[in-house]
């Protein structure tokens, strides 16, 4: 089934969620910053879109800033700090099966529906 790690305040997770019911297919909301993510279940993902853990991380928000930036990071570390603080994970990320995408821009998930 197709997962949506979703965030309702974010409007390309909104356009994101709008791609998939329009498809017709089923697929399943998660509410990351809600039901947060393990380690292993974020280690998943990446695996499966083919990126590094920063490729994940939104740089530009405060806790990334204050906190992370500028530093020498494992992707553990990385991982551990997306687990801690969900907001840092780029949104919306689609999954369908062997496949995913990050949805920015959002047009990109029809490539894997």
């Amino acid at each position: 089934m197709i997962k949506i790690y979703h965030n309702n305040r974010c409007s390309k997770s909104r356009f994101g969620l709008k791609i998939l019911e329009n498809s017709g297919k089923e697929f399943e909301i998660i509410k990351y910053l809600e039901n947060m993510l393990s380690a292993k279940a974020l280690k998943d993902i990446i695996t499966i879109l083919k990126i590094k853990p920063i490729d994940l991380v939104r740089k530009n928000e405060v806790i990334w800033k204050e906190n992370y930036k500028n530093k020498t990071l494992t992707d553990t570390e990385i991982i551990n700090a997306m687990v801690e603080n969900p907001k840092l994970i780029e949104r919306p990320i689609i999954v369908n099966g062997n496949k995913a995408v990050i949805g920015r821009p959002p047009e990109l998930i029809l490539d894997i529906i």
